[in-house]
């Protein structure tokens, strides 16, 4: 899919979901949680500035997303409820979030379970070493 090709045809927030529904040309449909959207967002303050800077994001199980906001015509912001705002999502960066979700979401599984971390922020994990 080319560059053009990638930037949706409609982008629709379900606040009491807090499922972000992108529509693209040729009928593609894809449903984000804002979940998904923050613990991956392209910010410095998730990504680092640099390769094994990436800072895992954890407790962000009820985050919600209260705007968006278009950001010229290769890009949109979006403004969490936690506060985060930082990140700009690029069209062809948005796109590899919905087409690889599945894989993308198990690593962020894999590596809250590495650090005895936690999606919910109401629970505090300890782990004890034999």
């Amino acid at each position: 899919m080319q560059t053009a090709d990638k930037r949706p045809l409609g982008i629709k927030l379900h606040k009491r979901s807090r499922q972000l529904e992108l529509e693209y040309p040729g009928g593609e449909c894809y449903s984000l949680s804002c979940e998904y959207l923050r613990v991956y967002s392209p910010s410095a303050e998730v990504r680092g500035h640099g390769a094994g800077q990436e800072v895992l994001q954890t407790g962000k199980l009820n985050v919600g997303i209260d705007a968006i906001k278009p950001v010229g015509r290769y890009a949109v912001q979006l403004i969490f409820d936690d506060g985060h705002d930082t990140g700009l999502y690029a069209w062809d960066y948005l796109y590899e979030l919905c087409t690889e979700q599945p894989r993308r979401w198990q690593d962020y599984l894999d590596r809250l379970d590495r650090a005895g971390a936690n999606r919910d922020p109401d629970v505090q994990v300890i782990q004890f070493q034999p």
